[in-house]
């Protein structure tokens, strides 16, 4: 592989890393390998440390491609539990408040799922690196501090649940840039007179790439030092 000349390369991330995590070990690794002082490493549209998945990884001159990457659909697996919020949407933060979920029927689901399928306007969580007054979102929050954020214009081609073991929802979304699936979870919670927090989120898709083509972390050191079985 010429990394100086550029790559990209494919990485399953695994729970709890940050995408930067993702980057500093595989530029750390590259660098040691090359003897050179810098590189230019990037990723190409960022997973929260509570979910995995498919992490575009561009390298060197590959790097320029990270904006055109960042463009294309994304697919999603994951789960929504009902009944429950957290002020993050998902289970960084602890539970904040309990809602019923006894008059939740299939035909309630049902008709909250079709909400979510089409041109949508999303507000961002608070819990966000969206930049408010030149400061991130979540700095806010985290400083108590109101914090309010516009929505954003969204896509969302399919949307499918399965309720079989409610309360938790599972499901499988594709969307465009800049959605937020704890948003998703948040508001289909509200959208069925309810709470909602996600509880699970894998990246399965982005544009052409699929996570059944990545390796992990740890592979992909193995390549980079040239003691891997794999083939690139």
């Amino acid at each position: 592989m010429n990394y100086l000349e550029g790559e990209t390369i494919l990485v399953d991330k695994p729970l709890t890393w940050t995408s930067f995590d993702v980057v500093s070990k595989l530029r750390w690794n590259i660098k040691q390998v090359l003897g050179v002082k810098k590189i230019k490493v990037g990723h190409a549209g960022t997973l929260d440390p509570l979910a995995t998945g498919l992490l575009i990884i561009c390298i060197g001159k590959h790097t320029k491609r990270i904006d055109e990457l960042m463009g294309g659909m994304k697919t999603y697996t994951g789960t929504i539990l009902l009944g429950k919020t957290t002020a993050s949407y998902d289970l960084e933060s602890e539970y904040n408040a309990e809602f019923p979920t006894e008059h939740i029927t299939p035909e309630i689901l049902e008709q909250a799922r079709q909400q979510f399928i089409g041109t949508l306007q999303q507000v961002p969580p608070i819990f966000s690196a969206k930049q408010v007054d030149g400061k991130r979102a979540y700095d806010l929050a985290r400083a108590g501090k109101e914090v309010v954020l516009k929505a954003n214009t969204i896509e969302v081609s399919d949307f499918k649940i399965s309720i079989e073991r409610f309360p938790e929802i599972d499901f499988e979304i594709s969307c465009s840039k800049g959605t937020y699936i704890r948003s998703i979870a948040h508001d289909f919670g509200q959208a069925v007179q309810s709470g909602g927090t996600l509880i699970a989120l894998r990246r399965t898709k982005s544009g052409d790439f699929s996570v059944e083509n990545a390796k992990t972390v740890e592979e992909w050191v193995e390549v980079i030092r040239g003691t891997s079985e794999f083939t690139t």
